[in-house]
């Protein structure tokens, strides 16, 4: 199927309402009791018309849920790892990885090392020793890469149009440098952990999600929407709103670039690249001499056509970013799961006493919930 078809496939029957909901409610849902009459109001329809709406596109598969994307680098404390998997033991060692359930992505990447994937977990020293597992339990050297700095990560953009690489109508975003405490635990009330843990898989569709969440909380519907205004206010969510799946409108070509950019100029360069709108991804992680990674600088773009991404990434590297790089190109993904949030929000007591459990329960698991909640490494 052509990409032009693919595009016109998605957006059959659609109207200018649907158009509407799915560009402009990415983010800034009404956090109030009854959300869907704020959202019909603004739509021109009724509240119940809005809500059928969403229900609609959910099931088309526009949209891959409704409610919250989390932080995990807020809420706990996660890392991007990768090990270099002889082919002869690749399916043997992924499935190492992915028994563990606080790894929630994992991609083969066109690369010496083949195997990324994303831990995240309550606590550092929990995310560690799960890193050290994995190196004991398969016998290959991890390579740990923190997030230091979020300069740009935002999977927010529209869709209904004919871009070939996301914003292409776009001149610039705003972007802030976000430093990423390596020390970050899930330090919460009791309340902001069950609303996380209520929430994670998405929000009620319902024309009462808060009150529905409250009922499960067993709390008051307004100091539950008083826990995620300050959620949202604290960094731990990021946005509510319709979570777009971005393969089914044809944004299925991306690729991860690593850069190796002089550490004193870091922040400058990862500031403007970051403003660049065609950049979904920027963000500092570690060098790794000792394992012959010199890389400190990551970016990502995705697109709707693989031949516009590498267009993009060549001007990147001439225009913007003039330092040695590798372009990783994902080939297969391995697995791809939300974070689990009542691993996040538990206590490092907690943690401890669940990690030796953790290794042989994961082994079994087989969790196939649907994308990502945050938009982390996605």
């Amino acid at each position: 199927m052509s990409s032009g078809t693919a595009r016109s496939d998605w957006r059959a029957d659609l109207d200018a309402v649907d158009e509407t909901l799915i560009d402009e409610f990415q983010s800034g849902f009404p956090v109030i009791e009854r959300p869907f009459r704020i959202v019909g109001e603004r739509l021109g329809v009724t509240e119940s018309e809005a809500l059928a709406r969403v229900e609609r596109l959910r099931e088309r598969g526009v949209f891959r849920r409704f409610g919250a994307v989390l932080n995990p680098p807020v809420i706990g404390s996660s890392t991007l790892a990768a090990v270099a998997a002889p082919e002869d033991r690749f399916d043997e060692v992924a499935d190492v990885v992915n028994g563990y359930r606080q790894v929630n992505h994992n991609y083969r990447r066109d690369h010496h090392w083949n195997m990324w994937f994303v831990v995240t977990a309550g606590s550092r020293e929990r995310r560690d020793a799960i890193l050290a597992e994995i190196e004991e339990r398969t016998g290959l050297a991890v390579l740990n890469l923190p997030m230091l700095t979020d300069y740009y990560i935002d999977l927010e953009f529209p869709v209904v149009n004919d871009d070939r690489f996301a914003r292409e109508s776009l001149a610039e975003t705003a972007v802030s440098a976000t430093r990423i405490s390596e020390a970050a635990r899930g330090d919460l009330s009791r309340l902001e952990a069950d609303v996380l843990v209520a929430i994670q898989d998405g929000l009620p569709l319902s024309a009462t999600p808060y009150r529905d969440v409250a009922a499960e909380v067993d709390a008051p519907v307004e100091a539950v929407v008083e826990t995620i205004e300050g959620l949202l206010a604290d960094g731990c969510i990021k946005r509510i709103g319709c979570v777009v799946n971005h393969v089914v409108t044809g944004f299925d070509a991306n690729c991860m670039v690593v850069w190796d950019v002089p550490d004193d100029e870091l922040d400058d360069y990862g500031t403007a690249v970051g403003r660049l709108p065609y950049v979904t991804l920027c963000y500092h992680r570690p060098r790794r001499p000792e394992q012959d990674w010199p890389y400190n600088l990551f970016t990502m773009i995705h697109g709707r056509e693989q031949a516009a991404v590498d267009a993009k990434l060549d001007e990147l590297a001439t225009e913007h970013l003039p330092f040695e790089h590798e372009r990783l190109y994902s080939t297969e993904t391995l697995k791809q799961t939300g974070a689990r949030y009542d691993e996040l929000v538990a206590s490092a007591e907690a943690d401890t006493e669940a990690a030796d459990a953790d290794a042989g329960e994961g082994a079994a698991d087989s969790d196939d919930a649907e994308a990502p909640a945050s938009d982390q490494d996605a």
